[in-house]
């Protein structure tokens, strides 16, 4: 492999991926950065699966639980952190390996972001709010009616890019689809980097991530899960929708049995991981699989 500014390793939770960035890290003197919108937040290390204390002790690693889960974290920000830790990384003389399974993340770095202005608060807070309140069915009709240019490439059970669309053309008047069509200059140019992606067969991550999720139980997830639930955050903030995150508060709010929260965070896992390998075979399909 030819030396490049950065290694890109993508694929669905539970596929491994994080066991060859560390496996590549060791053999080229990198350091592993997060490319995952959930395990930046600091207060759920169990439950998104986040490196281990004996890993980070290990090796490296960067942009991990860095971020409070009561604040929203954009994928703007992201970038930026990204490019500034890519500085660093230089500086230090090592090899940069950004590793995760956010698909946004990775097309913003190699693609470029769009120039979508930012959102006002109070219209954020109203369409987060309409998010937690709503069905995303009820959402999508909304947003069919104020923006069916954007409404004809999503899923009607996909609530937070709904309400991603319904902020931003509230905002902007402007579909946020129209926005997407311009792209900003990717950090990352062609050439600069190497691409691979780690996805076993699609039952075999079933299996991984149902026996991990049991493993996440036993150890802690559902304490984690217990103390955000005792901050009294906005049910629409970001890190809220962790997988696993409202299945195990609907146990302790006493609304599921625990067997009842486990299996249902299941199913949304497998649900998450099918969404994840469509967004690999579309978008990362000339990356190398390993």
């Amino acid at each position: 492999m030819e030396e490049r500014r950065a290694i890109l390793i993508a694929g669905p939770t539970a596929s491994g991926k994080s066991a060859f960035a560390m496996q590549l890290a060791r053999e080229r003197d990198g350091v592993i950065v997060n490319a995952d919108s959930m395990q930046v937040y600091d207060q759920l290390r169990v439950l998104t699966a986040r490196p281990s204390v004996e890993d980070e002790d290990e090796l490296p690693h960067r942009l991990y639980g860095h971020v409070d889960i009561g604040h929203s974290y954009s994928v703007a920000q992201w970038l930026g952190d990204v490019e500034a830790e890519l500085q660093r990384i230089a500086g230090e003389g090592k090899q940069a390996i950004i590793v995760g399974g956010t698909g946004l993340y990775f097309n913003a770095l190699t693609m470029g972001l769009s120039p979508i202005p930012e959102v006002e608060a109070e219209i954020r807070e109203y369409w987060r709010r309409e998010g937690a309140r709503r069905a995303p069915q009820d959402l999508f009709e909304d947003l069919r009616k104020l923006d069916p240019l954007t409404a004809s490439g999503l899923r009607e059970t996909d609530p937070q890019r709904i309400v991603r669309a319904l902020e931003v053309f509230q905002s902007t008047g402007r579909p946020l689809a129209d926005w997407q069509r311009e792209k900003g200059v990717p950090l990352l140019a062609e050439g600069s980097w190497d691409g691979f992606v780690v996805a076993p067969d699609r039952h075999e991550i079933y299996a991984r991530a149902d026996k991990r999720f049991d493993q996440m139980i036993a150890e802690g997830a559902l304490e984690e899960v217990r103390l955000v639930r005792e901050m009294g955050l906005d049910p629409g903030l970001p890190g809220m929708r962790a997988l696993g995150v409202k299945a195990l508060i609907d146990y302790l709010d006493d609304a599921l049995s625990l067997d009842e929260a486990v299996e249902a965070s299941k199913t949304q896992t497998r649900q998450y991981v099918k969404r994840q390998l469509t967004w690999l075979r579309r978008y990362m399909i000339s990356w190398k699989h390993v």
